[in-house]
């Protein structure tokens, strides 16, 4: 069965215990200081939750969720509310959650202490160096939802809604597998679909505006959708999925 929270999965804790070996570009990584009770669950609790990838470059994601048979991954979690939710929603699925900003990690550390969820491990990481050891046709979902879109033209390479990431979900998607994307940003909005046409594996699932207009009812909401429709932005959201192989 899958490891209560308190456990110290070893091959969890084998792959925290590695230094990172990846050097990327990013915003800063830290914000604000911690709240005492996040800085604790920070050195209690994170460390029975996260990992690395391994040496070898490989990573089976079904050794973190011994006895789950599902599979989710959440690119860029932010503050982590749509993944507790999700992992509350689905205990008898995985959820890898990625993301690189310290408070943001804090705050969904929090959530799983005070949920007591035993279904989610985290990466501290560039979520590429992930994509490119999972192996194929391990992932049942993805989730990559308001990412930065990296405005100026100069930039757009930061994207990581790209054609060479979306390949890489697609080799890694289960036949069936759902690839969930959002934004306020309307200029990202349609590169994410100019992409994703790049991607033959990928199918579009809207046949109507309301399809991508409106979010599905177990699509969980995150404060950064709710700060933009407050400042008059109104979200797109994008429904895949990936095409059976042969």
């Amino acid at each position: 069965m899958f490891p209560v929270v308190g456990d110290r999965h070893p091959v969890v804790m084998a792959m925290a215990d590695e230094p990172s070996r990846y050097r990327m570009i990013y915003g800063r990584r830290r914000g604000r200081k911690l709240r005492p009770a996040q800085a604790g669950l920070m050195t209690t609790l994170l460390p029975r939750l996260r990992f690395t990838v391994p040496e070898s470059g490989l990573l089976d994601p079904g050794l973190l969720f011994p006895g789950l048979g599902r599979i989710a991954l959440e690119i860029g979690f932010g503050a982590g509310e749509h993944l507790a939710a999700q992992a509350a929603a689905q205990p008898e699925t995985g959820f890898i959650g990625v993301e690189i900003f310290e408070t943001g990690v804090a705050k969904l550390v929090t959530a799983i202490a005070a949920r007591d969820l035993r279904n989610v491990r985290i990466l501290a990481d560039d979520a590429r160096v992930l994509l490119a050891a999972l192996p194929e046709q391990c992932l049942d979902r993805a989730y990559i939802l308001f990412p930065d879109p990296w405005p100026k033209l100069r930039h757009h390479k930061r994207r990581i809604v790209s054609p060479a990431t979306l390949a890489q979900l697609a080799r890694a998607m289960r036949d069936g597998g759902e690839l969930r994307l959002a934004t306020d940003d309307m200029a990202y909005l349609r590169q994410m679909l100019i992409d994703a046409s790049q991607v033959p594996e990928w199918q579009w699932l809207a046949r109507r505006p309301g399809d991508w207009r409106e979010r599905a009812d177990d699509w969980p909401a995150t404060r950064y959708e709710t700060k933009a429709l407050a400042g008059g932005r109104r979200p797109g959201y994008l429904r895949f999925v990936r095409r059976p192989r042969g």
